[in-house]
Order: structure tokens, then sequence, then C-alpha cells
């Protein structure tokens, strides 16, 4: 799986490694390891868990981690698409819509859409040759709605906290994605699905927290608890008939 070392990255593996899964897990060399991937690598061992540094905007960052995969692991049979690029409120920046650098529009594109389809056709392409795999893109509730600008008012910034355009838009070209390689891979026995979470949990401060959970039908934000079952849904053979759609684990947000 790809950006392991993310926020949602140690949720991911330890669902996989709790299934009985073994994982190879890349992120860039720059990422940090946290106390959670620590944790779990300590309780499983390098047999099960193998930390691989690649950037996935380069094919042969990504060549060699596939290489390492095989080496440590044998063929993979599952890909989790993790790594992108967002900014939550607790890291949030001054921003004017129509100033928005271009740069940073362009990187959040050559992570989340690029980065997702290069690790698509590198490890995709080994289960291809395999004859089969499940892949599972990780993309979110900003994929088909627009974020609510309420719901960050209070942050004391000027201009107020804009969250990015990019991200939203990227991840619905993820899902668009999943969606084309589920028809071209079909007969090599690949399934591709999007997972899409809302709200998660994290270092949010308390207005956000009250004022998005009062938007969510079951009126919180998700645990990562919550996020495991559909994963290991999704990535194994109990979705096995089920492929090119997307899974949104957002409490009801989208609904209303």
């Amino acid at each position: 799986m790809t950006g392991a070392l993310g926020k949602l990255g140690p949720v991911w593996v330890g669902a996989l490694l709790g299934a009985g899964a073994s994982v190879a897990a890349v992120d860039m060399q720059a990422a940090r390891i946290d106390a959670r991937f620590a944790e779990l690598h300590d309780r499983v061992g390098r047999g099960r868990l193998q930390l691989l540094r690649a950037d996935i905007r380069d094919r042969d960052s990504l060549e060699a981690a596939l290489t390492a995969c095989r080496e440590a692991l044998g063929d993979p049979g599952i890909l989790v698409n993790n790594a992108g690029i967002d900014q939550p409120p607790g890291q949030a920046t001054s921003e004017v819509l129509e100033r928005l650098p271009m740069e940073r529009v362009r990187e959040v594109f050559e992570v989340n859409v690029f980065g997702t389809f290069l690790a698509t056709q590198v490890f995709g392409g080994a289960m291809v040759a395999a004859g089969r795999g499940a892949i599972v893109n990780i993309g979110s509730l900003y994929a088909s709605i627009s974020p609510d600008p309420r719901l960050y008012e209070h942050i004391p910034l000027d201009p107020p906290f804009l969250k990015p355009p990019a991200y939203g838009a990227s991840k619905a070209a993820v899902a668009n994605l999943t969606r084309y390689f589920a028809v071209h891979w079909a007969a090599s026995g690949i399934r591709v699905n999007t997972l899409s979470p809302g709200g998660v949990l994290g270092l949010q401060d308390d207005q956000f927290l009250r004022k998005f959970s009062s938007r969510v039908p079951l009126r919180r934000l998700a645990s990562d608890r919550d996020l495991i079952g559909p994963l290991l849904f999704l990535a194994s053979s109990a979705s096995s008939y089920v492929t090119g759609t997307e899974i949104k684990v957002d409490g009801g947000f989208s609904i209303w």
C-alpha cells in the first residue's frame, strides 16, 4: 500500500495485518515513522511488514519497490492507493481563491492523480500478469460534494481558511480512474474499487467537531475502527462480485 506513514496509513496497514495479510508499506524517504506504525512493526516483524521507500510520482522508484516487495513477500495481490495530499484545518494556512498558486494545485494532482495512476500501472500491472488481485483507491467525501466553508469560519485566519479546491477535484479523478481500470482489467481477474471516508477523528478543534457532527446523520465523525470493515470487504473475496464502485464511509453526510 502507498502512503503507509500518513494519517490513515497505519489504519489500513493494521487492518490488513489483522486479517492475516503480509504488507509492503510504501512511503517517501522523508516520511517519518510514527508510534502507530512502529507498534505494528514491533508486533509482527519484518516477516509480515516491510517498509519500502518510494516516490509514487516516479516510475523507476515504484518499479524498485515492486521488486523489493516480490523478494520479501511475493507477488502483490492487493493494492491500497492511499498516498495523497490534503490540508486539514489543524494545518491551516491563509489563501485567497483568486490568487491560489498554480504550483500548489499542480502538486496535489501530481500526487493524488498521477501518483495513483502510476502505482496502479506498476503494482496493478503485476496483478494483471498473475491474473488476480484487488485494488482499493482511497477517495474522499469531497470527491462528490464541495467543502462547506462555514465549517471553517471560526479558524482565526485572514483571509479565511480555504479547503484546497484541488483536493476534491483530484479525488473525483481517482474515482473515475477506478471505473476506468475496473472496466479494462476485469477480464484479467482484477477488481478495482474506491473507498471514500468522510470526516475522520484526528486533531480537529472542538468547534469544528461540533459543526461537522451536526451535519452528519449519525452525529459524529468516523473513528479508525469504522474504516476497517469497508477496507477488508473491498480487499477480500467477500466482495468478489464488486468492481468499479465507490463505498462512502461518511455517516450519511452526503445523503442530504
